[in-house]
């Protein structure tokens, strides 16, 4: 960490003392989701460079550690989406090192990137969230049966870790249902499954202890999958002139922070809810690590509320630099 002096060249006979720190922003990484890791990786170290920091851009895996080992970090900016980035195995890492890191610590990344798991802390702290079940391959016939019996069609069928709306399938009839969930348990050994709420996609950026502005997402199809999340010609819109009601908007708001409250987060996090016809909203997951991309929410939501890109970024590396 340096000091220089923000005022230099100016005609003025103040000092202004400014932070300069020396940055690692991790991106890419293992998981499935490393091209989107990738793009909101060079967003953020671009930003960081444009406030002044030294940034390195680096990529890293559990064989391959050594981003980690350059003298001198003085905060590891996390970047990386999905398995081994969000779920608490790279903090874990940096941890072991003693290296300041952006985002939540090992344990509430690893239990918030649980899907089942943040339903289980949600329904203990009175959200409403769809009912579930997580079907693993030990699962005998019959168990599924049942299971599947009680939570009939239509049903969301998800991997428990992962993100991006990767193999996420809508399922309306048994036939889709049951070979949807043979499809993912053989590829991911468990599989969630979620009753089918229809309704508005809303979700709340969280920055700090700060809850940003509800933002409304329209998907041109069913749900908000990888296509309508990435793809430029998607035509997905996103609105904050939703017109819903204050009182409902806050109460969405504080529900969005307590769950994040309730995880143990830090930092940042973005929460993900449906409103259905009757008013209620449900809580689908939480996201400790969203994208920075120039289609992610978190930045919009920031932008909002007054908070540029580049200022946005700066202040988690900050948060992290303050532990």
């Amino acid at each position: 960490m340096k000091c220089v002096n923000a005022m230099e060249g100016a005609a003025h006979s103040d000092h202004i003392c400014q932070d300069v720190l020396d940055i690692t922003v991790l991106m890419g990484g293992p998981s499935s989701e490393k091209e989107v890791s990738i793009q909101s990786g060079q967003a953020i170290a671009a930003a960081l460079e444009r406030r002044g920091h030294h940034v390195v851009r680096a990529d890293i895996s559990e064989a391959n550690q050594a981003a980690l080992d350059r003298p001198g970090i003085d905060v590891v900016f996390i970047a990386l989406h999905g398995q081994f980035g969000e779920s608490g195995d790279v903090q874990r890492i940096c941890e072991g090192r003693g290296l300041r890191y952006t985002g939540s610590a090992s344990r509430a990344s690893e239990l918030a990137m649980d899907k089942a798991a943040t339903k289980q802390v949600a329904r203990r702290i009175g959200l409403a969230t769809p009912d579930w079940r997580v079907i693993e391959e030990f699962h005998t016939p019959q168990q599924v049966a049942d299971w599947m019996d009680q939570l009939g069609v239509p049903v969301v069928l998800k991997p428990v870790n992962g993100g991006s709306s990767i193999d996420l399938v809508i399922a309306h009839t048994l036939q889709r249902r049951d070979g949807a969930l043979d499809e993912l348990v053989d590829k991911y050994s468990r599989c969630l499954v979620e009753r089918y709420v229809r309704g508005k996609e809303l979700t709340v950026g969280i920055l700090g202890s700060q809850a940003l502005p509800v933002l409304q997402i329209i998907p041109p199809g069913e749900c908000y999958d990888y296509k309508a999340k990435y793809a430029d010609d998607s035509g997905t819109l996103y609105t904050f002139d939703h017109g819903l009601a204050d009182d409902l908007v806050q109460r969405v708001q504080a529900d969005a922070l307590a769950l994040y409250n309730a995880l143990g987060c830090r930092d940042m996090s973005r929460v993900d809810f449906l409103l259905d016809e009757q008013g209620t909203h449900w809580l689908l997951e939480i996201n400790t690590i969203p994208g920075f991309t120039s289609h992610s929410l978190l930045p919009m939501a920031a932008g909002r509320a007054g908070i540029d890109f580049d200022e946005l970024v700066d202040r988690i590396a900050r948060m992290a630099m303050s532990r």
